[in-house]
Protein backbone atom coordinates (compact mmCIF):
# COMPACT_ATOMS: atom_id res chain seq x y z
CA UNK A 1 0.00 0.00 0.00
CA UNK A 2 3.17 2.04 0.89
CA UNK A 3 3.96 2.59 -2.79
CA UNK A 4 0.42 3.69 -3.67
CA UNK A 5 0.08 6.37 -0.89
CA UNK A 6 -0.58 9.80 -2.92
CA UNK A 7 0.58 12.45 -0.90
CA UNK A 8 -1.39 14.89 -2.50
CA UNK A 9 -3.89 13.27 -1.39
CA UNK A 10 -3.21 14.11 2.14
CA UNK A 11 -1.76 17.72 1.51
CA UNK A 12 -5.55 18.61 0.40
CA UNK A 13 -6.58 16.91 3.77
CA UNK A 14 -4.25 18.66 5.94
CA UNK A 15 -5.06 22.15 4.35
CA UNK A 16 -8.92 21.52 4.41
CA UNK A 17 -8.40 20.44 8.23
CA UNK A 18 -6.09 24.08 8.96
CA UNK A 19 -8.09 26.34 6.98
CA UNK A 20 -11.55 24.60 7.91
CA UNK A 21 -13.00 25.03 4.74
CA UNK A 22 -12.75 23.49 0.60
CA UNK A 23 -12.79 27.47 -0.60
CA UNK A 24 -10.01 28.58 1.78
CA UNK A 25 -7.62 25.23 1.16
CA UNK A 26 -7.95 25.83 -2.44
CA UNK A 27 -7.03 29.22 -2.73
CA UNK A 28 -4.10 28.71 -0.44
CA UNK A 29 -3.12 25.66 -2.55
CA UNK A 30 -3.58 27.44 -5.82
CA UNK A 31 -6.08 25.52 -7.22
CA UNK A 32 -9.98 25.39 -7.61
CA UNK A 33 -12.71 24.17 -4.76
CA UNK A 34 -13.59 21.82 -7.04
CA UNK A 35 -10.44 19.83 -7.52
CA UNK A 36 -10.26 19.74 -3.30
CA UNK A 37 -13.44 18.60 -2.88
CA UNK A 38 -12.60 15.57 -5.60
CA UNK A 39 -9.55 14.95 -3.78
CA UNK A 40 -11.26 14.53 -0.17
CA UNK A 41 -13.92 11.97 -1.95
CA UNK A 42 -11.13 9.88 -3.27
CA UNK A 43 -9.01 9.70 0.11
CA UNK A 44 -12.36 8.58 1.93
CA UNK A 45 -13.19 6.23 -0.88
CA UNK A 46 -9.83 4.75 -0.64
CA UNK A 47 -9.66 4.67 3.52
CA UNK A 48 -13.55 3.69 3.33
CA UNK A 49 -14.13 6.36 6.18
CA UNK A 50 -15.75 9.59 6.18
CA UNK A 51 -13.32 12.02 7.34
CA UNK A 52 -15.51 15.19 7.53
CA UNK A 53 -19.23 16.60 8.18
CA UNK A 54 -19.80 19.09 5.76
CA UNK A 55 -22.49 21.95 6.83
CA UNK A 56 -22.69 25.87 6.30
CA UNK A 57 -20.23 26.73 8.64
CA UNK A 58 -17.50 24.80 6.47
CA UNK A 59 -15.85 21.22 7.31
CA UNK A 60 -15.74 19.49 10.56
CA UNK A 61 -13.83 16.91 11.09
CA UNK A 62 -15.38 13.27 12.35
CA UNK A 63 -14.01 11.01 14.84
CA UNK A 64 -11.80 9.41 11.98
CA UNK A 65 -10.98 12.55 10.62
CA UNK A 66 -9.49 13.33 13.99
CA UNK A 67 -7.15 10.22 13.97
CA UNK A 68 -6.08 10.64 10.70
CA UNK A 69 -5.55 14.25 11.14
CA UNK A 70 -3.16 13.37 14.01
CA UNK A 71 -0.58 11.29 12.04
CA UNK A 72 -0.83 13.48 8.49
CA UNK A 73 -0.11 16.85 10.96
CA UNK A 74 3.34 15.03 12.73
CA UNK A 75 4.34 14.05 8.90
CA UNK A 76 4.02 17.21 7.02
CA UNK A 77 5.89 18.87 10.74
CA UNK A 78 8.36 15.97 10.21
CA UNK A 79 8.63 16.80 6.40
CA UNK A 80 9.03 20.74 7.56
CA UNK A 81 11.72 19.89 10.09
CA UNK A 82 13.67 17.52 7.02
CA UNK A 83 13.89 20.52 4.62
CA UNK A 84 14.51 23.05 7.48
CA UNK A 85 17.28 20.83 8.88
CA UNK A 86 19.23 20.43 4.76
CA UNK A 87 18.37 23.64 3.61
CA UNK A 88 20.13 24.93 6.95
CA UNK A 89 22.82 22.96 7.35
CA UNK A 90 25.84 23.82 9.27
CA UNK A 91 26.77 26.90 7.39
CA UNK A 92 24.07 28.36 8.34
CA UNK A 93 23.63 30.04 4.98
CA UNK A 94 19.75 29.96 4.49
CA UNK A 95 17.24 29.29 7.02
CA UNK A 96 14.59 30.23 9.77
CA UNK A 97 14.68 31.53 13.99
CA UNK A 98 11.16 31.73 14.89
CA UNK A 99 10.86 32.76 18.44
CA UNK A 100 8.14 32.55 21.20
CA UNK A 101 8.83 35.48 24.06
CA UNK A 102 6.54 38.13 25.66
CA UNK A 103 7.90 41.79 24.50
CA UNK A 104 8.68 42.75 28.19
CA UNK A 105 10.96 39.31 28.52
CA UNK A 106 12.51 40.10 24.68
CA UNK A 107 13.16 43.28 25.37
CA UNK A 108 15.87 42.37 28.07
CA UNK A 109 16.45 38.66 27.84
CA UNK A 110 16.58 38.37 23.64
CA UNK A 111 16.70 41.78 21.87
CA UNK A 112 20.78 41.68 22.22
CA UNK A 113 21.83 38.09 21.36
CA UNK A 114 19.25 38.00 18.45
CA UNK A 115 21.53 41.22 16.99
CA UNK A 116 25.02 39.21 17.71
CA UNK A 117 22.82 36.42 15.97
CA UNK A 118 21.52 38.46 12.93
CA UNK A 119 25.11 40.34 12.37
CA UNK A 120 27.02 36.45 12.53
CA UNK A 121 24.33 34.80 10.34
CA UNK A 122 22.84 37.89 7.81
CA UNK A 123 20.74 35.34 5.45
CA UNK A 124 18.75 33.74 8.32
CA UNK A 125 15.10 35.20 8.72
CA UNK A 126 14.62 36.24 12.16
CA UNK A 127 10.88 36.25 13.29
CA UNK A 128 10.28 36.63 16.48
CA UNK A 129 6.43 36.89 17.79
CA UNK A 130 5.02 38.06 21.35
CA UNK A 131 1.83 37.27 23.28
CA UNK A 132 0.11 35.48 26.11
CA UNK A 133 1.37 32.31 27.46
CA UNK A 134 -1.40 30.35 26.42
CA UNK A 135 -1.14 32.17 22.38
CA UNK A 136 2.88 31.60 22.33
CA UNK A 137 2.49 27.61 23.43
CA UNK A 138 -0.09 26.79 20.96
CA UNK A 139 2.33 28.62 18.47
CA UNK A 140 5.29 26.34 19.27
CA UNK A 141 2.26 23.26 19.50
CA UNK A 142 1.85 24.14 15.62
CA UNK A 143 5.60 24.46 14.95
CA UNK A 144 4.90 28.43 14.11
CA UNK A 145 7.87 28.92 16.18
CA UNK A 146 10.80 26.57 17.24
CA UNK A 147 10.76 27.65 20.93
CA UNK A 148 9.27 29.52 23.61
CA UNK A 149 11.11 31.76 26.49
CA UNK A 150 8.76 32.39 29.01
CA UNK A 151 7.92 33.02 32.89
CA UNK A 152 6.95 30.66 35.14
CA UNK A 153 4.03 29.46 36.37
CA UNK A 154 3.53 27.48 32.76
CA UNK A 155 0.28 26.57 34.07
CA UNK A 156 -0.67 24.98 29.83
CA UNK A 157 -0.91 20.89 29.91
CA UNK A 158 1.86 19.73 27.46
CA UNK A 159 3.19 15.90 26.67
CA UNK A 160 6.26 14.38 27.42
CA UNK A 161 7.72 15.58 23.74
CA UNK A 162 7.87 19.69 25.38
CA UNK A 163 11.08 20.30 27.77
CA UNK A 164 10.30 23.36 30.35
CA UNK A 165 13.70 24.22 31.38
CA UNK A 166 14.69 27.13 33.52
CA UNK A 167 17.02 29.54 32.32
CA UNK A 168 17.19 32.18 35.05
CA UNK A 169 15.38 34.42 38.07
CA UNK A 170 14.81 38.12 38.10
CA UNK A 171 13.44 40.28 40.20
CA UNK A 172 10.86 42.38 40.70
CA UNK A 173 11.20 46.21 41.77
CA UNK A 174 8.87 49.13 42.28
CA UNK A 175 9.93 52.30 40.12
CA UNK A 176 9.52 55.84 39.74
CA UNK A 177 11.30 58.88 37.48
CA UNK A 178 14.52 60.26 38.35
CA UNK A 179 12.97 63.49 39.47
CA UNK A 180 9.50 61.65 41.46
CA UNK A 181 10.77 62.67 45.86
CA UNK A 182 10.92 58.83 46.96
CA UNK A 183 12.90 59.67 49.75
CA UNK A 184 9.92 58.63 52.63
CA UNK A 185 9.38 55.08 51.11
CA UNK A 186 12.00 52.98 52.85
CA UNK A 187 9.37 49.73 53.57
CA UNK A 188 6.60 48.34 51.73
CA UNK A 189 3.63 49.57 53.88
CA UNK A 190 5.01 53.35 52.67
CA UNK A 191 3.48 52.55 49.45
CA UNK A 192 0.11 52.90 50.43
CA UNK A 193 0.20 56.22 50.43
CA UNK A 194 1.58 56.74 46.75
CA UNK A 195 -0.46 56.39 43.14
CA UNK A 196 0.85 52.34 42.56
CA UNK A 197 0.41 51.51 38.04
CA UNK A 198 0.52 47.22 38.77
CA UNK A 199 -0.01 45.28 36.40
CA UNK A 200 -4.04 43.86 36.06
CA UNK A 201 -5.17 40.90 38.90
CA UNK A 202 -4.95 37.87 38.04
CA UNK A 203 -1.58 37.95 36.20
CA UNK A 204 1.04 35.41 37.52
CA UNK A 205 2.89 38.43 38.79
CA UNK A 206 0.71 40.47 40.31
CA UNK A 207 -1.14 37.36 42.05
CA UNK A 208 2.86 37.00 43.80
CA UNK A 209 2.38 40.79 44.87
CA UNK A 210 -0.88 40.17 45.94
CA UNK A 211 -0.17 37.26 48.28
CA UNK A 212 2.69 39.61 49.86
CA UNK A 213 0.69 42.70 50.54
CA UNK A 214 -1.84 40.44 52.17
CA UNK A 215 0.57 38.65 54.31
CA UNK A 216 1.91 42.14 55.68
CA UNK A 217 -1.50 43.52 56.03
CA UNK A 218 -0.84 46.13 53.24
CA UNK A 219 -3.66 47.48 51.14
CA UNK A 220 -2.82 49.45 47.95
CA UNK A 221 -5.41 51.89 47.58
CA UNK A 222 -7.02 52.51 44.06
CA UNK A 223 -3.26 51.28 42.25
CA UNK A 224 -3.99 51.74 38.19
CA UNK A 225 -3.79 48.00 36.67
CA UNK A 226 -2.04 48.14 33.24
CA UNK A 227 -1.42 44.83 30.73
CA UNK A 228 1.51 45.66 29.91
CA UNK A 229 4.98 46.26 31.07
CA UNK A 230 5.47 48.95 28.75
CA UNK A 231 2.27 50.88 29.70
CA UNK A 232 3.35 50.88 33.46
CA UNK A 233 6.88 52.22 32.53
CA UNK A 234 5.01 54.84 30.13
CA UNK A 235 2.88 56.18 33.10
CA UNK A 236 5.75 56.05 35.22
CA UNK A 237 7.89 58.08 33.15
CA UNK A 238 4.87 60.84 33.10
CA UNK A 239 5.10 60.97 36.42
CA UNK A 240 1.76 59.03 37.37
CA UNK A 241 3.07 57.29 39.75
CA UNK A 242 5.19 54.28 41.03
CA UNK A 243 5.44 51.46 38.90
CA UNK A 244 5.82 47.71 39.76
CA UNK A 245 7.91 46.17 36.93
CA UNK A 246 10.94 43.19 36.33
CA UNK A 247 13.97 45.25 37.74
CA UNK A 248 15.78 44.16 34.48
CA UNK A 249 13.39 46.63 32.45
CA UNK A 250 14.49 49.76 33.68
CA UNK A 251 18.69 49.58 34.20
CA UNK A 252 18.91 50.83 30.36
CA UNK A 253 15.97 53.80 31.45
CA UNK A 254 18.06 56.62 31.85
CA UNK A 255 15.07 58.74 33.05
CA UNK A 256 13.98 55.88 35.73
CA UNK A 257 15.29 54.62 39.31
CA UNK A 258 14.74 51.64 41.48
CA UNK A 259 12.23 52.39 44.47
CA UNK A 260 14.56 50.77 47.39
CA UNK A 261 12.67 48.76 50.62
CA UNK A 262 13.58 46.96 52.61
CA UNK A 263 11.04 44.42 52.10
CA UNK A 264 12.00 41.28 49.90
CA UNK A 265 9.99 41.70 46.37
CA UNK A 266 8.83 38.40 44.33
CA UNK A 267 10.81 37.07 41.90
CA UNK A 268 10.26 35.23 38.75
CA UNK A 269 11.60 32.28 36.75
CA UNK A 270 12.74 32.96 33.02
CA UNK A 271 12.21 29.08 31.30
CA UNK A 272 12.87 27.90 27.58
CA UNK A 273 10.02 25.81 26.51
CA UNK A 274 11.18 23.45 23.42
CA UNK A 275 10.07 20.23 21.40
CA UNK A 276 13.76 18.86 20.61
CA UNK A 277 12.74 16.95 17.92
CA UNK A 278 11.71 19.82 15.93
CA UNK A 279 14.57 21.87 16.71
CA UNK A 280 16.37 22.82 13.41
CA UNK A 281 19.92 23.85 13.27
CA UNK A 282 19.23 27.84 13.17
CA UNK A 283 17.66 27.49 16.10
CA UNK A 284 19.80 24.59 17.79
CA UNK A 285 22.44 27.37 17.13
CA UNK A 286 20.85 30.66 18.57
CA UNK A 287 20.39 28.75 21.83
CA UNK A 288 23.90 27.14 21.83
CA UNK A 289 25.51 30.42 21.55
CA UNK A 290 23.28 32.48 23.65
CA UNK A 291 20.64 30.87 26.03
CA UNK A 292 22.08 27.29 26.85
CA UNK A 293 24.71 25.09 25.63
CA UNK A 294 23.66 22.03 27.01
CA UNK A 295 20.72 21.91 24.29
CA UNK A 296 21.50 19.73 21.42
Amino acid sequence: MFNNINLNLYKDFYLVCKYGSINKAAKESYTSPPAISKSIKKLESELNRQLFYRNSDGMMLTSYGEKLLFYVEESFNSLNVAERTLVEEDTLKKGSLNIGIPSNIGSFFLFDNLIKFHNEYPNIDVTVVTGSTSKLIELLKSHTVDFVIDTSPINIELSNDYTIKELAKVNYCFTASKEFDTSKIKKLEDLEKYQLILPIKGTANRNDLDELIKEKNINFNNPLNFHTSEMIISAVKNNIGIGYVIEDLITKESDLKIVNIDDKLPNVKINIIYNSKYLTVAPKKFINMYIDKTIN
